[in-house]
């Protein structure tokens, strides 16, 4: 949405095609972005039990309907900016050439672009072999495990569109020059040999929302409170983390404002130190709590950062231990061990995380963060659609010419 809003403000027309979630809908239509939905629904897929079916069959059922929806939602535009899990930015780039329109492929977390400086990430039912710890070696091993679970699926489909197979699919996504839309403080990118890629910066979309305003009397009645919320994870390890989390942020002597997210969180008493939300401007309420307790997202660990609030991250999955990691090494929050707090685990986190020292640290570092990814990335794009010379600012520049 951040990216959409301003290549709509530089006069571009701009389809974002994705989930078909109600959430995703209104939020685009609030901006006046249509939305070409695409597969299944993404809440459904994240909260429903794990499926019976295996992921190769699944990458094979989303590969078929990507091409359907973005050769439908892509069809007469110019450019074609493909983001997301691996088997479904596989089959938008395989649109794009159909179309005979350039693309880019996006990452919001560095994790999957090959690097000598850290390991892949692991797919569910395929870990490394634990004797291997060469960096190289174990991407070598990615490339490889990625090409047997989406292979087939993409060949397959691509041959029915009259396109010729590819050999190596993780290399076919990533492409001559990815994109990584991704701050350069809260996660720097390293010069990689052989990979020209480009930092963009975050893709922020200010939120004008006003906050509710019972929400703003429950701020204005007392002391900051505590954030706890986990954005999209049904935290199914954590069958009581409510009533973890406001014990454990009571425990400080702080108030709690829970965010619903999709595990569906509750109030655990009718006490007046807590206060529950469902959609709400993170980007005002976190600029006015002590702390926020999170999964680690891209988004929410950006949002917060930016905020100043010091942070206390318990991932999840995929990229999360990553940002947890970031957040400790800044200093600007502790990085939970686990994915399944206990009163105790969580009390030592929040600590760490309300201490003058790491609460400093945070403000010092939200002065140090981006805004500028959105206009970033728009003008680049047109740049390439148009021919121009890529109009990079100086920081962008000297990470790109970097990594080259």
């Amino acid at each position: 949405m951040g990216l959409a809003v301003r290549l709509r403000a530089l006069g571009a027309e701009v389809r974002v095609c994705a989930p078909p979630d109600e959430d995703f809908a209104q939020r685009l239509a609030g901006v006046g972005v249509p939305l070409v939905p695409a597969g299944p629904s993404a809440r459904e897929l994240t909260t429903a039990a794990p499926p019976p079916s295996s992921l190769r069959q699944r990458a094979a059922a989303l590969t078929a309907d990507q091409f359907d929806a973005v050769t439908a939602a892509a069809e007469g535009c110019d450019a074609l900016v493909a983001t997301g899990v691996m088997p479904a930015v596989a089959a938008a780039r395989s649109v794009a050439e159909k179309l005979g329109i350039p693309s880019v492929s996006v990452s919001f977390q560095q994790l999957t672009l090959p690097s000598p400086h850290r390991p892949p990430l692991a797919y569910p039912g395929r870990p490394f072999p634990p004797e291997v710890t060469d960096n190289r070696v174990l991407w070598d091993l990615d490339a490889q495990s990625i090409n047997t679970l989406f292979g087939e699926a993409l060949n397959t489909n691509r041959v029915a569109h009259g396109l010729p197979p590819v050999d190596d699919v993780r290399a076919y996504v990533i492409g001559d020059r990815p994109w990584l839309a991704t701050d350069p403080v809260l996660d720097p990118w390293q010069q990689t040999p052989g990979l020209d890629a480009v930092q963009t910066g975050a893709w922020i979309l200010p939120d004008v929302h006003p906050l509710p305003a019972e929400l703003v009397a429950f701020l204005d009645a007392g002391t900051p409170p505590v954030y706890v919320g986990f954005g999209s994870m049904p935290m199914r390890t954590s069958t009581d983390i409510a009533q973890v989390a406001i014990e454990a942020v009571r425990a400080q002597g702080r108030r709690v404002v829970v965010a619903r997210g999709w595990a569906d969180l509750a109030l655990i008493d009718d006490r007046d130190d807590c206060f529950i939300v469902g959609e709400v401007n993170q980007q005002a309420l976190f600029g006015r709590v002590a702390a926020v307790v999170h999964h680690g997202g891209a988004g929410t660990t950006t949002t917060a950062t930016r905020a100043g609030a010091s942070q206390v991250v318990v991932p999840q999955a995929a990229d999360q231990p990553y940002w947890a990691g970031r957040v400790a090494g800044l200093g600007i929050g502790a990085a939970h061990d686990g994915p399944t707090p206990t009163f105790e685990s969580l009390s030592a986190a929040l600590g760490t995380a309300l201490t003058p020292e790491t609460r400093a640290r945070a403000s010092a570092v939200a002065g140090m963060i981006r805004t500028d990814g959105a206009e970033v990335a728009a003008r680049l794009l047109l740049d390439s659609i148009s021919g121009e010379r890529p109009r990079l600012p100086a920081w962008s520049r000297a990470a790109t010419e970097g990594s080259r």
